[in-house]
């Protein structure tokens, strides 16, 4: 009787959960037809293609600007997604062979064109703000090195794509506003960009290469917009890839930043270090084995130390610095 009862309880709880999936479908399904209604306005507002007049008529009054629109990134028709491709307003604009020009990042025209050339009615970037200005690039430029755009260090503080390019006025490659990168980088870091001036430097200068060679201004998963990896560390060794280790002797700077000890951009020290030797390698031994007394001019004339001063210093002995697969390189010795 009792496993009865039990087994009619629970034939009751799925008949009810069965008449409430009942009860929430139909809800759904009679709050469709309102909800095309609402969605009804949202679509009528969106510009109808007869809205758009074609770069033909545009060019009539800017003809100055349409060199984007022949030799430029966006005149590829044959690339897909570009605004001089083929789209889909060929059924309304056979005469504008299909591509939406300079509309595709402006909006449309039509407006614009009756009313003689009211800048109110069209899009005009440079009276946006420069993430208002970035929505509309990121419409077509969200893919591969724009993937981590939103959010990133550069569009967090408010720098947008037209901070850095210029369709209609580009002076470097990529649509630059300027001739190079490093000119471009050094209106805003420019104490970073002084450094590649210094005695041991990254071979920027020289044009070997560019800021982008390891960051991606345009958002990237690693720390400083670094191109690869998860961490300082991690990105160096993709170019220095005899430091990668691992090792069985590890020494910590090494694996937790390789800027503990060097700067990237440029030093006036040797192999680009933040410090001569040894000061450098007594920011942290500073009791290890040797006197901890500061290396100075005056252990010149009162200890045998002084030797520790001349060339390159702890690495004359501690040459393996980056760490050592000797059984015996604890002290990361030759």
């Amino acid at each position: 009787m009792d496993s009865f009862r039990t087994t009619l309880a629970r034939g009751g709880l799925v008949a009810a959960f069965a008449i409430g999936c009942l009860a929430v479908t139909r809800t759904i399904v009679a709050a469709a037809p309102g909800q095309e209604a609402a969605m009804a306005p949202a679509v009528q507002a969106a510009a109808p293609h007869a809205a758009y007049v074609g770069a033909a008529t545009c060019l009539n009054c800017h003809e100055e600007r349409g060199a984007a629109l022949k030799t430029g990134p966006h005149s590829h028709a044959f690339k897909a997604g570009t605004p001089m491709a083929p789209s889909g307003c060929q059924a309304c604009h056979a005469e504008t062979k299909a591509e939406m020009g300079c509309e595709g990042c402006h909006g449309p025209g039509k407006e614009h064109a009756e009313a003689g050339g009211d800048k109110t009615k069209i899009r005009r970037f440079g009276s946006l703000s420069p993430s208002e200005a970035s929505q509309t690039c990121v419409s077509c430029h969200f893919r591969t090195q724009h993937t981590f755009w939103a959010g990133s260090q550069h569009d967090s503080r408010n720098v947008g794509c037209t901070s850095c390019h210029s369709i209609h006025a580009a002076a470097g490659e990529k649509q630059l506003k300027t001739a190079t990168q490093t000119q471009l980088c050094a209106t805003c870091h420019r104490t970073i960009v002084n450094k590649t001036m210094k005695f041991n430097h990254m071979p920027v200068r020289e044009g070997k290469l560019q800021c982008t060679s390891c960051h991606n201004v345009h958002g990237a998963q690693n720390v400083k917009l670094l191109n690869a990896g998860g961490s300082v560390f991690e990105f160096c060794v993709t170019c220095h890839a005899e430091k990668r280790g691992p090792t069985l002797w590890e020494h910590a700077p090494v694996t937790e930043s390789c800027s503990t000890c060097h700067d990237p951009h440029g030093s006036n020290n040797d192999r680009m270090l933040v410090a001569k030797q040894p000061f450098l390698c007594q920011r942290c031994h500073v009791t290890s084995r040797h006197p901890p007394t500061v290396y100075e001019g005056n252990l010149l004339n009162t200890s045998t130390n002084a030797n520790k001063i001349y060339g390159r210093s702890c690495t004359v002995c501690h040459q393996q610095v980056h760490g050592s697969n000797a059984p015996s390189g604890k002290a990361f010795l030759r």
